[in-house]
């Protein structure tokens, strides 16, 4: 089905049906960028985290015991 195709059959859905359509894709293309963006910053910090030892000096604690004072 091409997209004219899909034009044509949504102008002949009532109101509320086209606002449904409406809805769920603007939902969806927005779903879809905030996905794209954490990607790309997912991407961006990998390799500061592998290269930059500030990031992960603490790291290096992570398996020593910790008791809180109180």
């Amino acid at each position: 089905m091409e997209i004219k195709d899909i034009i044509i059959q949504i102008e002949k859905l009532p109101v509320k049906d086209k606002m449904l359509i409406i809805e769920q894709t603007a939902k969806s293309i927005r779903e879809s960028d905030i996905k794209e963006q954490i990607s790309r910053a997912v991407e961006e910090l990998r390799e500061e985290y592998k290269t930059n030892r500030e990031l992960t000096s603490f790291t290096d604690i992570d398996f020593e015991n910790f008791y809180e004072s109180r």
